[in-house]
């Protein structure tokens, strides 16, 4: 079968790797803006392009594709998989009307409360160029800023994080310069994901993953496109109750049948939720149309099941008769990151990948020259721990990120026990049963 990836990050390695397991003795094919050493190795033949550029179309007509899996965002908003499914190639992404759900901050709002779906925050939908933010901020009191376009998740801002009041009514107006706005209210809590496959109707569930979104330890730091993530041996995490992932469930399957409702195109695809655990239940902070980096790194190494059964069980809209299944095993993925990331980092810099252990590592945003391994400015490589406890698995990544040299640096408490007891303790807080 001959099957092509859109996308050359760590999570389009981690997909690589799940589609090169498959029984079905795929073909793998890769478009991709700079090689990337992980996915090209599991490759008969590669592309070098933007993954947004028609391009691609023809390349996988030439190559006689038969079925494409996108990775990241930006082909989606740009309604790549739409040209797919027009040139008779099926596409595990959704098609653009269906995307909206990520690319639009402020569609997504709006169509959550058209459609009453359950775990919307206070929210404000501005349009470029309008006035009476300030007035809303005020309002509101604590506010999170969220930019309605891609922002490659460091757009958004959150009041006491990154700006006061002031700095709120401030940092609105210049976003509403080129774009339109979301304000909402900042919600107070631990933030999870959970990734679905779907295929218009049918969802089937991965466990639950926390990621880590500020570039330092403790917390601390710049927001990243997420630094490292961790799963527990079932699907909750270790702070979270059953209800919260139930509940979690429900919105996303709400959302599925909502779209279908709204834009008469079936979502098709990767759902992801990222949600917000809080003292009163849960609430939606937003909807990716894809699986997330770094948590597509947790979820897929653990499946019991054969990716590309799934996947056609998405494009042939009969994923209700795959036994969809995940190992009962904890993982922690620890991003490598180039100096100074991510306001100032060392790029063109050359990576040695030594002995990294038991974990399992994915390449990133480097890009491979005269057989040596180079950073982009980007996260640059992923290493993955794997076993029966959080506690073990974190212990495995930790052993495979001294086996990367370079001038890289890591959050080294992703998964520790300590990280992993304040979370417990903030919840028990919130929820007034400490």
């Amino acid at each position: 079968m001959k099957v092509l990836l859109v996308g050359g990050g760590g999570r389009e390695h981690a997909i690589a790797e799940a589609i090169a397991r498959s029984k079905k003795d795929p073909q793998l094919y890769a478009a991709m803006s700079k090689k990337n050493p992980g996915i090209a190795r599991l490759c008969k033949d590669y592309l070098l392009v933007k993954e947004t550029d028609p391009e691609l179309v023809g390349f996988a007509v030439r190559n006689g594709i038969e079925l494409a899996v996108m990775g990241p965002e930006a082909p989606l908003a740009a309604g790549i998989p739409d040209l797919l499914w027009d040139a008779g190639i099926p596409v595990v992404g959704p098609r653009k009307l269906a995307a909206q759900i990520e690319f639009d901050k402020a569609w997504t709002r709006n169509f959550m409360k058209k459609y009453s779906i359950a775990g919307l925050p206070q929210f404000k939908v501005f349009r470029k160029g309008e006035s009476g933010t300030d007035e809303y901020i005020k309002e509101l009191g604590d506010v999170v800023i969220k930019p309605a376009g891609l922002t490659g998740g460091k757009g958004v801002r959150v009041m006491g994080d990154h700006f006061d009041l002031e700095g709120a009514a401030t940092y609105a107006k210049e976003v509403l310069k080129n774009d339109d706005l979301v304000v909402e209210e900042r919600l107070v809590g631990e933030e999870f994901t959970v990734q679905a496959f779907v295929d218009g109707k049918t969802l089937a569930f991965a466990p639950a993953v926390q990621d880590h979104k500020r570039a330092y330890d403790g917390d601390k730091g710049p927001n990243t496109g997420g630094m490292g993530s961790y799963n527990d041996s079932k699907d909750i995490l270790p702070f979270m109750e059953e209800s919260d992932y139930n509940g979690a469930k429900k919105i996303m399957s709400d959302t599925v049948q909502a779209i279908k409702k709204e834009t008469g195109v079936p979502y098709q695809g990767i759902l992801y939720g990222q949600f917000m655990a809080t003292g009163s239940g849960i609430l939606v902070i937003e909807f990716n149309a894809r699986f997330g980096d770094p948590e597509a790194m947790n979820v897929l190494p653990l499946l019991n099941s054969d990716f590309l059964e799934i996947c056609l069980g998405i494009v042939n809209r009969t994923l209700d008769s795959v036994n969809v299944k995940f190992k009962k095993k904890a993982t922690v993925c620890k991003y490598a990151v180039p100096e100074g990331y991510p306001d100032n980092p060392v790029r063109d810099s050359a990576v040695e990948v030594g002995d990294t252990g038991d974990a399992l590592l994915f390449y990133s945003s480097v890009y491979e020259k005269d057989n040596k391994i180079y950073t982009t400015g980007s996260r640059a490589l992923a290493v993955l721990g794997m076993a029966d406890t959080i506690k073990k698995a974190e212990e495995k990544a930790g052993a495979g990120l001294s086996g990367l040299k370079g001038r890289l640096y890591s959050r080294h408490d992703i998964g520790t026990e300590a990280l992993i007891r304040k979370r417990i303790r903030h919840m028990e807080e919130l929820r007034g049963n400490s």
